[in-house]
């Protein structure tokens, strides 16, 4: 294996100190070498417009929004803390997403497609994704130990920003949960890999969802993502509080819940209109 240069591993020690996931810092360093491979020079060499001319190279390969804010994201470190340049960071532009509305099931398209996921393993698992609106990630994650029925609650463990969070232990998810581990007795990962000291890799999820969906005859793009959004949603349009539903999937700013106040059709629907309140009779024109 190719020894680390010494920049790199000073990256890889900035950020196991900061006790970033194994998956950000792998995406850190491939975006840092990406970048360095386009000029065919050392990072450490490139000045903030070699930053801006790679980011107009990479708008122009249409790559995602995500996908360019999480190289700003990757370089807004490398610049500011392994090179300790301070005042590059903010200079570094995120790309502005467009906010789209997500798409979100109706309780009826929940259970058609739940019903139709055929593997016994992967309907547990999208089950529980949409009874606790978990993200992929987490539900591939977690261990049997994690289901606490004692307290009446899921424990997802390193979740996004690696936080550990409580979530509720639905009684009917509980009773699934136990119906499938009757049958397949899962030891340490509660949704198993191939091998049981592995869990479940989500691209299995994902062709379980796209399955599920033709399956199902939905003409909603269903991905596990639309599960989560269909739980804040659907605990929304029942009253919950938007507070608690921001505790629930684990974000660290309100508004990044608040955008489910768009599509919770029934909270919107019960919203009065100033108009109503008008004492106008409405007559045709002459």
């Amino acid at each position: 294996m190719a020894e680390l240069s010494p920049l790199r591993r000073r990256m890889i020690e900035d950020m196991t100190i900061r006790n970033m996931s194994p998956a950000t810092q792998r995406s850190y360093i491939s975006a840092v070498s990406k970048f360095s491979r386009y000029f065919r020079r050392s990072p450490d060499d490139l000045t903030l417009d070699d930053v801006r001319a790679f980011q107009v190279h990479l708008v122009s390969t249409g790559i995602s929004w995500p996908g360019l804010n999480q190289i700003v994201c990757a370089l807004r470190f490398f610049y500011g803390v392994t090179l300790g340049e301070a005042e590059i960071p903010e200079r570094i532009p995120y790309a502005r997403q467009p906010r789209k509305l997500p798409v979100v099931l109706s309780a009826d398209e929940i259970v058609s497609f739940l019903e139709a996921v055929s593997s016994l393993k992967c309907r547990a698992a999208l089950t529980t994704a949409y009874a606790a609106g978990l993200r992929a990630s987490e539900v591939a994650g977690l261990r049997v130990a994690d289901i606490d029925s004692a307290r009446g609650v899921i424990i997802v463990r390193q979740g996004k920003g690696g936080k550990d969070r409580n979530v509720m232990l639905s009684p009917q998810l509980l009773g699934v949960l136990r119906t499938y581990w009757r049958l397949t007795r899962p030891r340490t990962f509660l949704f198993p890999g191939r091998d049981d000291d592995r869990s479940i890799d989500p691209t299995v999820l994902y062709a379980a969802c796209r399955s599920a969906t033709k399956a199902a005859g939905l003409d909603k793009r269903v991905t596990l993502h639309t599960l989560r959004h269909s739980f804040a949603t659907h605990l929304l349009e029942n009253g919950t509080d938007i507070r608690i539903i921001q505790v629930l999937l684990g974000h660290n700013n309100l508004s990044s819940t608040a955008r489910y106040t768009q599509v919770a059709t029934h909270t919107i629907r019960a919203t009065q209109s100033p108009f109503d309140r008008l004492k106008l009779e409405v007559t045709p024109p002459d």
